[in-house]
């Protein structure tokens, strides 16, 4: 099965291979989630469906059933090779997951059928981005719950992204034309939902090094062009 290339920008080799190292599990993807988790607050939401929307190669399944215990677990990744790998990683974890081979912008599932969408550094790889976040609105229960990660423009357009990487330059948004996307949606979230990491990996113009070395300190928010935002958003129980 093919996805039109434009709906979705295609992941490098370089980048395929990434998603497999332990930066990425230990350094993104666990530091994401455990992030959003703090977002949400205790006690975490247990039980119902939960969609891992881009999932890759199945690295975030286990993550996501120790923190959420899921009843039913659904990945959704357009790339055939990451849906293979995706259900290998579920089958070697020992997880009862449905992997679907599918684009975030035309989701396979029923409307209100999902109590917890997980979408994380995704969004920069989509041309239809509103589409997409129609399609989580539509999956999602009233209530639901909308788990955001993603790096910024800030981020996606830096030399050595550009160079070793490849996106959809034109739809790339700032933290706060990501935050208004989400509201504009009608996704509902306080200041205490979101949050901007200032990460190393996440500052692709010096990796942070001039801090590490104690050269400078970090600029605060506000004084600096923010790399990722993750916001912990809910589909309100009342809603058009």
């Amino acid at each position: 099965m093919k996805y039109a290339s434009a709906t979705y920008v295609e992941e490098t080799r370089i980048g395929f291979v990434f998603l497999r190292t332990h930066t990425w599990q230990h350094h993104v993807l666990r530091v994401a989630i455990n992030d959003l988790k703090r977002l949400v607050g205790e006690p975490l939401p247990q039980g119902g469906t939960l969609l891992d929307v881009g999932c890759g190669q199945g690295r975030s399944f286990r993550l996501l059933r120790d923190a959420f215990a899921p009843q039913k677990l659904v990945g959704l990744d357009a790339d055939p090779h990451s849906v293979a790998l995706s259900r290998q990683e579920a089958e070697r974890e020992g997880i009862d997951a449905t992997v679907l081979l599918a684009d975030c912008a035309r989701i396979d599932l029923p409307d209100a059928s999902v109590d917890i969408l997980f979408c994380h550094q995704t969004f920069h790889h989509l041309v239809e981005q509103e589409r997409a976040l129609d399609e989580f609105w539509r999956v999602l229960k009233p209530g639901g719950l909308l788990l955001f990660a993603e790096s910024t423009k800030a981020y996606i357009d830096t030399w050595v992204i550009r160079w070793f990487f490849r996106h959809p330059m034109h739809v790339q948004k700032s933290a706060d034309e990501y935050l208004a996307m989400l509201r504009g949606r009608g996704f509902a979230f306080e200041q205490a939902n979101v949050s901007l990491p200032y990460l190393w990996w996440s500052r692709a113009r010096d990796f942070g090094l001039l801090e590490r070395w104690g050269i400078k300190a970090p600029p605060p928010p506000g004084k600096r062009e923010e790399t990722l935002v993750n916001v912990a958003a809910r589909k309100p129980l009342a809603h058009a």
